[in-house]
């Protein structure tokens, strides 16, 4: 398998020290102790992120050099994009970095104004384009305003700035999960099988109502029968041979909760993603756990929660990896990323074969692990998934986040909400 380039763009240890005159606030006016600062960091192209900027109140303490703020995933188009010229006011793309103080919004009917203490701007070069490590900043700089009247820096930021070769396999599903697609590797322009997926209802009896639930040929008189579940779901996962490398099943049903016509987070139905077993030929070996459920609102989304099951023991400890809520209407980005997670993941990520190779997720070394892009309700979705080279090892273990990224896809479905029961006095009463 060749992966694609891709290259990811860091900005990290960041801290803000001020000057005598600053923290008295007699030049500035900016009091570094009344809230905390935040920055906005920009690049032409993608969404703004923000960050909380640590305050380094002396000369002994020092910024985290461990710590990853923000994370830009750039692959060969969006390099292009960047190093062409831009418009007459902005010719050259760059990074941007914009700390404030305060919060936007307000508190108690009282507006909270933001006070910007500085920028610091990175212009994009070629050396961003080379595919070789680069540290493009690292250390400290002035950013205050009145830099220029005093002769020191008001406010000087520390950061660092990386880009780093991050290539990935890319692959994706030619057609509906439930239709048992190929799988293909996308690069370039060229389609590469590598998987077949077949997906099959085996706890399901073919008169089950169930089967009947997602045709468009539901009528009326069916309503008031339809089970309340959804269960037997199963996705195996097949390589070019023929044999099945991995698979997804349910394993707790998609039930609505009590009161309500959906699967609520207080009773998420699950999946269990496998390998196969080596040490028993025809058995399978747990790997992870997705759960997902419905969040209601103006717009609704599902929320799909994947934990990495520990020595391979269903009912043993586990490690959130990821909690993404994606659109019930347009569909989203699933994704696994260690800089990005709410929960820093601190243990490996263990290889489904048992090659005795281990992929590191620790927040220092772990970064991008797997993304994958589905549809919303009714839609047509055909997954695209993007996998770090590496984490992959093996075949096997892009198998497993095939199967991993199919449990997401048919997670959507799952959680639409269920049609109401007709009260049986209702069936006669015209």
């Amino acid at each position: 398998m060749d992966p694609q380039a891709f290259v990811r763009l860091s900005i990290g240890s960041l801290g803000l020290r001020l000057s005598g005159t600053t923290l008295n606030g007699t030049k500035s006016g900016i009091s570094a102790l009344s809230s905390p600062c935040v920055c906005e960091i920009r690049l032409r192209g993608f969404p703004v992120q923000t960050s909380f900027v640590p305050f380094i109140s002396s000369s002994e303490a020092t910024v985290d050099n461990y710590n990853v703020a923000s994370s830009f995933y750039l692959e060969e188009s969006d390099l292009k994009a960047l190093l062409e010229p831009g418009c007459f006011y902005a010719p050259h793309a760059c990074l941007e970095i914009v700390v404030f103080t305060g919060h936007k919004g307000g508190h108690c009917g009282v507006g909270i104004k933001r006070q910007q203490v500085g920028t610091f701007k990175l212009e994009v070069g070629p050396e961003w384009g080379d595919g070789k490590p680069v540290t493009l900043f690292n250390g400290w700089i002035g950013i205050g305003k009145n830099k220029q009247d005093t002769g020191k820096p008001g406010a000087e930021l520390h950061l660092r700035v990386k880009l780093d070769p991050d290539p990935r396999y890319v692959f994706q599903f030619e057609d509906k999960t439930k239709l048992s697609p190929q799988i293909v590797q996308l690069q370039g322009n060229i389609k590469q099988p590598i998987f077949s997926c077949k997906f099959s209802q085996d706890r399901v009896s073919p008169v089950d109502p169930l089967n009947n639930f997602w045709s468009n040929s539901v009528d009326g008189s069916e309503l008031d029968v339809e089970k309340r579940e959804r269960k037997g779901w199963k996705v195996k996962i097949h390589d070019l041979s023929g044999s099945a490398v991995a698979a997804a099943f349910i394993t707790t049903p998609f039930v609505p909760s009590t009161g309500c016509d959906w699967v609520a987070k207080s009773n998420p139905g699950a999946w269990l993603i496998v390998h196969p077993d080596v040490c028993r030929p025809g058995c399978w070996q747990p790997w992870g756990k997705l759960e997902a459920w419905r969040e209601r609102g103006i717009r609704d989304t599902i929320c799909c929660r994947f934990h990495l099951l520990s020595e391979g023991q269903e009912n043993g400890g586990d490690l959130l990896m990821s909690e993404i809520l994606i659109s019930a209407e347009k569909g989203g980005e699933f994704y696994i990323d260690t800089d990005r997670q709410v929960r820093a993941a601190t243990s490996p990520l263990p290889s489904p074969r048992s090659s005795g190779d281990f992929a590191a997720l620790s927040p220092v070394a772990g970064g991008f692990v797997m993304s994958c892009r589905v549809q919303g309700e009714g839609k047509c979705s055909k997954p695209l998934v993007q996998l770090a080279m590496r984490h992959v090892t093996c075949v096997e273990d892009a198998a497993i986040f095939m199967a991993l990224a199919a449990a997401v896809d048919l997670s959507i479905e799952a959680c639409r909400p269920f049609r109401r029961r007709l009260r049986r006095s209702s069936r006669h009463s015209w």
